[in-house]
Order: structure tokens, then sequence, then C-alpha cells
């Protein structure tokens, strides 16, 4: 999929709120400035969020509960051996949609029902964005 812009990248992140399920993982790959944070804000908004969506470079996890269904926003930049994303408590993420940027510094198999978003340069300052589709989410992506 061609992505021509940061709205365009947005709006594919309006579209998986529609589609995610409690409990789903999508985890987004690419070089940095590629949109994957832009990907996550257009998915939290369009989930009902009102004001800012920050990138969680800093905090690490951002909860955003509120949600139907919540969505943690996670961010592994900052991590340097995937034993620290013990230390994050997913495991009370419950039935949350997890959000993870930079899923390549956890442990291989980490996720592996996970819809793996991947956005990479394209021509022109476009975005390509690739999917690796897991059985849960046939039926689901590509969207219709």
């Amino acid at each position: 999929m061609i992505l021509q812009d940061e709205e365009a990248t947005a709006s594919v992140g309006a579209l998986l709120a529609r589609l995610a399920a409690p409990g789903d993982v999508i985890t987004l790959s690419g070089p940095l400035g590629m949109g994957k944070t832009a990907l996550a804000r257009g998915m939290i908004g369009a989930l009902g969020h009102q004001g800012d969506v920050p990138s969680p470079s800093f905090a690490i996890v951002q909860p955003y509960d509120e949600l139907d269904p919540p969505v943690w926003h996670i961010d592994l930049y900052r991590i340097e051996r995937p034993s620290e994303i013990e230390e994050l408590g997913l495991d009370s993420a419950g039935e949350a949609v997890l959000l993870v940027e930079w899923p390549e510094r956890a442990a291989d198999g980490m996720w592996p029902e996970a819809l793996a978003l991947s956005l990479d340069f394209g021509p022109g300052g476009a975005r390509i964005l690739t999917a690796k589709v897991p059985r849960s989410w046939d039926g689901r992506w590509p969207p219709r």
C-alpha cells in the first residue's frame, strides 16, 4: 500500500481503529520519522481520544484505558535488551489493544499473532506500508 503523506498514514490508523479487537497486537516497524507514531495517532484519535497523543519514546508505555477497546501505545526504541520488556507490566494490559512501535527490540516471537505493519521509504516522499498478516486477522486485513 502506498501512503502519499502523513495524513494518509493517519487514515490507515483510523481504519485500524474500526478493525482492531480487544487483545489484538499491532506492531509498527520502520526507520525513524517514517510515520509509526502518526499511524498510532490516527488510530487513537479515531477511537475517541481527545487531546494530544504524544510519542511514548520516553514513557515507553502510554495507556489509553478510556477507549473502547482500550489501547496501550508502546515504543520500544529505548529498550536495550528484550529482558527489559518484562519490567513494563504489559501483562496488566488485559484486553487492551497493544500498539507496539519498534517491535524488533523485543525477543523474536514475542507477539506471534500480531498484525505486523512495516513502513518504509517510497517514491517522492511517500511511504510504503507492508503487512505480515496472522490468521487471527484473516478477513480483517487487508481492509476492504
